[in-house]
C-alpha cells in the first residue's frame, strides 16, 4: 500500500500576487476561496483580473464549500525534486461551485483513486507554516 500524505519537506512556498493574494489569505484562515463574476455568474479560478467567461472585471471573492469530485489525476512515483516525498497524486478537482482546483489527494491509497470520487478540502502546513489545500476522499 502507498498511502498518500501531505508533503512534509520544504516545498516551494507560494508567492502571492495582486490577483492571488485573497486566495492565499483565505488559505491562512482555512478557507478555500474562488472568484465569482458579478456580470455572468461564472466561477473563476486561477485568480485573475477578468472573468474567463465574459471578460468582465466585476469579480468577487467567495468561500467555496470545499467539496468536489476528482476530474482527473496522476500518481507520481519519481519526484521531480528531492523536496517531494513519493508517491503523491496531483489531481484536478471539479468543485461543487463549477470551478476546477489543482491540488493533491491525500488520505487514501493511490490505488483507490477514481474519476468522480467525492473529495473535500483540508489544509496542511508547509515547513514555513503556509497552509496548502489538499483533498481527501469523503466516502
Amino acid at each position: 500500500m502507498s498511502m498518500l500524505r501531505p508533503q512534509t519537506a520544504a516545498a516551494a512556498t507560494p508567492a502571492p500576487t495582486m490577483f492571488s493574494g485573497p486566495y492565499w489569505e483565505g488559505c491562512a484562515f482555512g478557507e478555500l476561496r474562488h472568484q465569482l463574476c458579478s456580470s455572468c455568474g461564472a466561477s473563476n479560478h486561477t485568480p485573475t483580473g477578468a472573468c474567463a467567461s465574459c471578460d468582465s472585471s466585476q469579480l468577487e471573492w467567495r468561500v467555496s464549500s470545499g467539496r468536489g469530485v476528482i476530474h482527473t489525476w496522476t500518481v507520481v512515483m519519481r519526484a521531480v525534486s528531492p523536496d517531494f516525498e513519493v508517491p503523491y497524486a496531483p489531481a484536478i478537482i471539479e468543485m461543487a461551485e463549477g470551478w476546477y482546483l489543482l491540488s493533491a489527494v491525500i488520505g487514501c491509497d493511490h490505488t483507490e483513486l477514481a474519476i468522480g470520487r467525492a473529495v473535500e478540502v483540508e489544509f496542511h502546513p508547509l515547513a514555513d507554516g503556509t497552509l496548502i489545500p489538499y483533498v481527501s476522499p469523503t466516502d
